[in-house]
């Protein structure tokens, strides 16, 4: 049974607009479910609607040949008789996989360019689309980009049908004031979500063990597709990688110090980074300076996008209570989900030459700037740190985001 994501309506609203609607995304997020369940929803209200796959080989072979081949296996959408006002219904079309053509954005730029006014395509795509220069130059002006990530803890309550508790999460971040009931349990929850995180087919399965083995396919079956597409010639390099930025989850990223670590050059470096970020992995974030040249030059903080990729490069998922890691775990968690309201290229870190720290600036252009300093115990914030930063930035407002409740804190759950 499909459960909807929160993108659902956000892909579906972008249906009357002619640019192609792209699903981006890491691998087993569930683009090919979303796309399919689109597809049933918009058949079933009448549409003029065709799914294909381009993992089939007979239409991959096909289209390679030239892009108007697609029309010999879905329907050529209808043109208007010349002179005439008759409206045409759109003709929707969704591609699953389409970077297994030769050249993707050859082929969506020819049918967009040839038959934008009566053909809409949804298409989802892996990492080794995004990845090519050729994506960005010619596609511009001619798709959106959706990405689909895995689940957040709000998704993750639905999965686990686990509604009730999600009310209460909504009550607890609309009411500033409110004081649940079920927090002690929505805890329990959480901690399970920061150790395993959000892979869609991961959080179904009830049995730990199991789990674990969904994950460690993900690391070695579906991360390896990736540095294959990626032209990667070195895996293990790669992998060892994987595992040092795991290990630094919130921490500086001394490209110097990784290089040396695993025996290759900066050049190799900066090409895995650039591979784990186009693979929708991890994110870099910058820090925040009133000087631009320093920011866009000095090191970049390391979080990934799923906790369960990050624990599963450690190997490491026992209890998160017993964890030494607890305080990095939490911190990644916020960063998620500050990307949930924040665009990414908003959120900063602030860092001084003698090591004192705020965790996250917000800088928008449609609000005042606002600060978050996370801690697993509200006590040990030091408001010192605070002190300096205010004393910089008095238009920053800064908060201190605690995993325990705390009245001098906003509680983790409440942001």
């Amino acid at each position: 049974m499909y459960i909807q994501r929160k993108i659902h309506h956000e892909i579906k609203n972008h249906l009357g607009r002619k640019e192609y609607s792209i699903i981006t995304g890491a691998r087993q997020s569930g683009k090919t479910s979303l796309i399919q369940a689109l597809y049933n929803e918009l058949k079933n209200n009448g549409k003029v609607v065709n799914y294909i796959s381009f993992e089939d080989r007979d239409i991959l072979s096909a289209i390679n040949k030239h892009p108007e081949e697609i029309f010999s296996f879905t329907p050529r959408p209808e043109k208007p008789l010349s002179g005439s006002n008759q409206k045409i219904q759109p003709f929707i079309l969704f591609i699953d996989e389409v970077q297994y053509a030769t050249d993707p954005s050859n082929f969506l730029k020819y049918l967009y360019d040839i038959y934008r006014e009566n053909l809409k395509i949804i298409a989802t795509g892996s990492s080794a689309f995004y990845i090519d220069t050729k994506f960005t130059d010619s596609l511009s002006g001619r798709k959106r980009l959706f990405e689909l990530q895995t689940l957040d803890f709000e998704e993750w309550l639905i999965f686990k049908n686990l509604k009730d508790l999600l009310a209460e999460l909504k009550l607890i971040r609309a009411q500033n004031d409110y004081i649940s009931t079920s927090h002690k349990e929505l805890l329990e929850k959480f901690n399970e979500f920061l150790i395993f995180g959000g892979y869609p087919e991961v959080v179904l399965e009830n049995n730990i063990e199991e789990k674990i083995n969904l994950l460690k396919d993900i690391k070695n079956s579906f991360l390896k597709r990736d540095i294959d597409e990626s032209g990667i010639s070195n895996p293990d390099k790669f992998y060892n990688l994987l595992t040092l930025l795991a290990g630094q989850t919130g921490n500086l990223v001394n490209r110097n110090e990784l290089a040396n670590t695993i025996e290759v050059d900066n050049k190799t470096i900066d090409k895995y980074l650039y591979v784990l970020q186009k693979c929708f992995h991890i994110e870099l974030v910058k820090p925040f300076y009133s000087n631009l040249r320093k920011e866009l030059t000095k090191m970049p903080k390391i979080y990934f996008k799923d906790l369960g990729l990050r624990n599963v490069a450690l190997i490491r998922f026992f209890n998160f209570k017993l964890r030494e890691d607890q305080g990095a775990l939490l911190e990644n968690y916020v960063y998620k989900r500050l990307t949930g309201i924040y665009d990414s290229d908003s959120i900063r870190f602030w860092r001084t030459t003698d090591n004192k720290e705020i965790d996250f600036i917000i800088n928008t252009s449609y609000q005042q700037g606002l600060a978050y300093e996370v801690k697993m115990n509200c006590k040990t914030a030091k408001q010192t740190i605070l002190k300096k930063f205010g004393e910089f930035y008095s238009n920053y407002p800064a908060e201190i985001v605690s995993y325990d409740i705390d009245s001098n804190c906003k509680w983790v759950l409440k942001l």
